[in-house]
C-alpha cells in the first residue's frame, strides 16, 4: 500500500522521514496531485545500479546486432584507427 501524505506534513519532518524505509516510499501531494517522492537512499542506489546494468545490456545488444549485420574490423585496422602499434 503506497504511503501518501500531503506535502504540508513536512512541517513535522521527523514523522515523514520515519515513514520512509527500504521498499516503503512516501509520496507527498500538493493540492491532491503527486509532487515529491521520498525514498530510502540504499533503495535509490540499488535502483540506479539496476538501471546502469540494463543500459549496459542494451548497449551490448546493440553492439552484437551491429557486428552481426555490419561485421567487425580487423585487429590491424583497429590499431590504425586508434593510432597504436601492436
Amino acid at each position: 500500500m503506497p504511503n501518501i501524505m500531503p506535502i504540508s506534513d513536512l512541517r513535522n519532518y521527523t514523522s515523514v522521514t520515519n515513514a520512509v524505509s527500504y521498499g516503503n516510499r512516501v509520496y507527498l501531494t500538493k493540492n491532491g496531485h503527486g509532487e515529491i517522492t521520498m525514498i530510502d537512499m540504499r533503495e535509490l542506489d540499488d535502483i540506479e545500479k539496476e538501471l546502469a546494468l540494463y543500459k549496459f545490456k542494451y548497449e551490448m545488444a546493440l553492439a552484437e546486432h551491429s557486428i552481426k549485420t555490419e561485421g567487425a574490423i580487423s585487429e590491424d585496422d583497429l590499431a590504425k584507427e586508434l593510432g597504436v602499434d601492436l
